[in-house]
């Protein structure tokens, strides 16, 4: 029976309840006045404390996803663009993956670092080979990195994830430094994530790949990551660790995407109702082609109509979470679904064993990747593309420093305040960018921004304050925060 409060993953994520979302989503797709009202109660509304959302549960969200009325999707479109203005404003901010170690002990089918695959080199970086792989997304500008690495107790136990972890920290190259590590690492103990967050993390990212059990069971046929309720409750062992930021994301064309929407939706309730806290992000990777896998053996795929619709409801029903695309999509795809929601995106990512180090910014080597990367531009590429569309590019990294995490950072988000911190720390880290590792026609598009968006902070103090740090960034100094 579905209970969003239950810690038994059955009962959080109920079958029965997504069958009958779906059914009830199906019978009022075509429910005008349901909808529009489903939209006006997702419509932010200023109030004493702010700007604020309702958000949506998982049945009126999945209605707007079955929806099939082409004016009603555009409004869809254009109130996910106003909740997006509304909390995240006009900033993007920037991360990059690192590999860390490609060894791992299950068999899940969809992914080439899968245990039976003997076509793929295993790699796993030393400490040296992590710093130099560091030093090099430090020359590229990252300041907040996502580490990844399979499942294996013996080659990638919790201890080199935590050396790892270290060792990127100790890091200062030149005017560079990793300020955040964010966590992508399989499902794990109590123990192993109060480990994690006394290491500094911060936050740890698990996607679900699919939220129907059957099809999870199949999927990962042998390894650890068989056990669904196991890997399911992660999220819920990790905040008792004392994780404060989680994330979440399903791997869209694994299984029915309607059916994947609903149990993402219906797990981020959970938390809400469990932590009092709901998902610090939400990513929304797709299934992409990789040294032994095919994505058209599965035929569940999704086009990219279907796919900005998806973003739009996420953002529209989870207005206060962050969302996130990686470089497994397009050029042309993040553009279109920059407005609908996103938040934070990848550049000039790598996602081999090793993969940064000893290249050039064109090069990249295909022998250890998860998977193609679709966007191939380097970092700055992409933060000059992101300017002429609008953007801040960010690279901040101070919620997180200033603890201004979990239900501290959710209640500041929710009132709008978080604004007066946000958009200042990201002009003096696109600064700090521009100062130090920009090409001459990126730092021309970039001052320009910088000095026009200054003068949108709206308290005069912060303003007068950000102006006295960015000329004092363009002296030398670095790392100032609101």
């Amino acid at each position: 029976m579905y209970n969003p409060k239950s810690l038994k993953a059955e009962e959080f994520i109920d079958d029965a309840e997504i069958q009958a979302t779906l059914a009830y989503a199906e019978e009022n797709k075509h429910n005008r006045e349901l909808i529009e009202s489903i939209l006006e109660k997702a419509a932010p509304r200023k109030t004493g404390r702010g700007t604020e959302c309702a958000g949506l549960t998982h049945r009126e969200a999945s209605v707007l996803l079955a929806c099939d009325i082409p004016e009603l999707t555009e409004k869809m479109f254009r109130l996910a663009n106003d909740i997006k203005q509304a909390f995240y404003g006009n900033r993007i901010v920037m991360f990059a993956p690192l590999y860390l170690s490609n060894y791992c002990v299950n068999q899940c089918v969809y992914c080439p670092y899968h245990y039976q695959n003997k076509s793929i080199p295993r790699k796993k970086l030393t400490q040296e080979e992590v710093k130099q792989e560091v030093i090099a997304l430090q020359d590229m500008g990252h300041k907040r990195l996502a580490i990844e690495s399979g499942e294996d107790p013996v080659n990638n136990p919790i201890e080199y994830i935590l050396e790892c972890i270290h060792t990127i920290y100790s890091i200062k190259h030149k005017n560079g430094a990793i300020r955040r590590v964010n966590v992508n690492i399989a499902a794990t103990t109590v123990e192993n994530y109060r480990k994690l967050h006394e290491a500094g993390i911060g936050t740890y990212i698990l996607f679900q790949e699919t939220y129907h059990k059957k099809s999870y069971e199949a999927l990962h046929p042998a390894g650890p990551k068989h056990n669904y309720a196991y890997h399911t409750e992660a999220m819920d062992r990790a905040m008792e660790g004392g994780i404060d930021d989680v994330g979440l994301g399903v791997l869209f064309g694994l299984e029915m995407y309607k059916y994947e929407f609903a149990g993402l939706l219906m797990h981020a309730e959970h938390l809400e109702a469990v932590h009092g806290v709901g998902p610090h992000t939400i990513s929304v990777p797709r299934l992409r082609r990789a040294d032994d896998i095919d994505p058209d053996t599965f035929d569940n795929g999704i086009d990219d109509e279907i796919f900005a619709k998806i973003i739009a409801c996420i953002r529209i029903a989870v207005p206060y979470t962050g969302m996130i695309i990686s470089t497994r999509e397009s050029e042309q795809c993040r553009n279109r679904v920059l407005d609908l929601g996103i938040s934070q995106i990848s550049g000039g990512s790598r996602t081999s064993v090793g993969g940064y180090a000893g290249y050039e910014a064109d090069e990249r080597p295909h022998d250890t990747e998860q998977f193609d990367v679709s966007d191939q531009r380097s970092l700055d590429e992409v933060v000059k593309w992101l300017m002429d569309l609008g953007y801040i590019p960010s690279f901040c990294t101070a919620c997180y420093r200033e603890g201004r995490t979990g239900d501290r950072f959710m209640s500041l988000c929710k009132t709008g305040q978080i604004l007066n911190c946000c958009h200042p720390n990201a002009l003096m880290t696109l600064k700090e960018f521009l100062e130090d590792y920009a090409s001459p026609a990126t730092k021309a598009v970039g001052e320009k921004l910088i000095r026009e968006e200054l003068e949108k902070i709206p308290n005069e103090k912060a303003r007068r304050l950000a102006k006295e740090y960015i000329e004092n960034i363009h002296l030398g100094k670095r790392d100032f925060r609101f």
